[in-house]
């Protein structure tokens, strides 16, 4: 029997570009005959047929989608706490994390599914591989995430719009550090990743750039400060990815994992603020661009890229090809195996091309030697 029905989940944090794939999705599937049904909160909607009844799970037809690819977040809704092998349920009064898998291959069935377009990043990727392992095969994958770090691919949709974001951003703090003579520090999202720090403090030119794959020295950021206070500019924009490390430290985390969830990382730029603070006579200023990063509408790269992407990932359905992510190889369309997806994490190489160039610029990473 061929393919008929075919559900679509967001997982993991929002970001722009999501509504783009599901458009095409749809779209797409029309040409094949196929309904859609948008799934709820990522693998919520398959735990529990009657979640947020009757605001979840939803066939999608031409009237829900129309021009949703202009508009930010995600229609289907998202969750970093949906693991279906690690879910949150209740056991003798307490929070504890339980497989339950079994109920999402029931629901399957009593849908009557086809086939899965499984849209998120590394960690919704592994999930989407151990479906795969216990028995729901007819997966396919579609990568996103504004960190821009799963592997197999150059690009995930939402990493532009969160660069432009923060580099906007960084424009704006440029302008009042440099009339008040103050060191700004942005903090932006990357988790483990350092790529958009990178990214936006090139294009914002930050004069220094703290990220996860470079730890640093708060004396070596402090001399670079210095030394542009002496050499008549008297005001410094330092840009701190939110899992920058400090040399033999951690990143700064919030308080511990929540059940089903992952542990969340908190006030690194404050704390890079406050090592400063005893050590640089200027007055310092910390912005935490948080979720900003994540909302608001699409660039057109990235309303292209999640376009491209859910088409795709359409013909990828149809030609069976389970199992498999879509990707970008330079300027083309290919699929690759989910398990080379989730294989290794795609990290700024403290020795690339990227970092040399930002270093040649004058930017500084921390780690200079006196």
């Amino acid at each position: 029997m061929g393919i008929r029905k075919i559900g679509i989940m967001t997982g993991g944090g929002d970001c722009p570009g999501l509504n783009a794939v599901i458009r095409a999705v749809v779209k797409t599937s029309a040409g094949y005959g196929w309904e859609v049904l948008g799934v709820e909160d990522a693998f919520s909607g398959l735990i529990d047929l009657d979640y947020r009844s009757p605001y979840g799970n939803r066939w999608l037809d031409d009237d829900v989608i129309r021009n949703i690819h202009t508009r930010g977040g995600t229609i289907l809704g998202t969750s970093n706490r949906s693991n279906p092998f690690a879910y949150p349920v209740e056991r003798d009064g307490r929070e504890v994390e339980a497989d339950v898998f079994d109920r999402v291959l029931a629901n399957w069935k009593r849908l009557g599914l086809d086939a899965l377009v499984s849209v998120g990043g590394d960690g919704s990727m592994a999930i989407a591989q151990q479906c795969i392992d216990r028995g729901l095969t007819n997966v396919v994958g579609v990568p996103k995430t504004i960190d821009n770090d799963l592997g197999a691919t150059d690009y995930t949709f939402g990493f532009d719009t969160a660069v432009a974001v923060a580099t906007d951003a960084i424009d704006r703090l440029r302008d009042t550090a440099e009339s008040h003579d103050r060191v700004m520090l942005v903090e932006v999202m990357g988790r483990h990743a350092g790529w958009i720090a990178l990214h936006a403090g090139l294009a914002g030119g930050a004069h220094a750039i703290l990220i996860p794959e470079i730890p640093y020295r708060l004396a070596a950021v402090a001399r670079a400060i210095e030394a542009r206070r002496v050499s008549g500019q008297p005001y410094s924009v330092v840009v701190v990815a939110e899992g920058a490390i400090p040399a033999a430290g951690e990143p700064s985390y919030r308080d511990d994992r929540e059940v089903g969830g992952m542990r969340r990382l908190f006030g690194a730029a404050a704390r890079v603020g406050e090592g400063l603070a005893d050590i640089v006579d200027l007055d310092l200023r910390v912005t935490v661009l948080g979720h900003v990063q994540r909302g608001g509408s699409p660039s057109n790269f990235d309303r292209v890229l999640g376009t491209r992407f859910g088409e795709a990932a359409t013909h990828l359905v149809a030609a069976g090809g389970f199992g498999r992510m879509v990707a970008l190889r330079g300027t083309e369309i290919v699929d690759v195996p989910i398990r080379e997806a989730i294989g290794h994490a795609k990290l700024v190489d403290p020795q690339g091309q990227m970092v040399r160039t930002a270093r040649s610029i004058g930017v500084v990473f921390g780690d200079e030697a006196e």
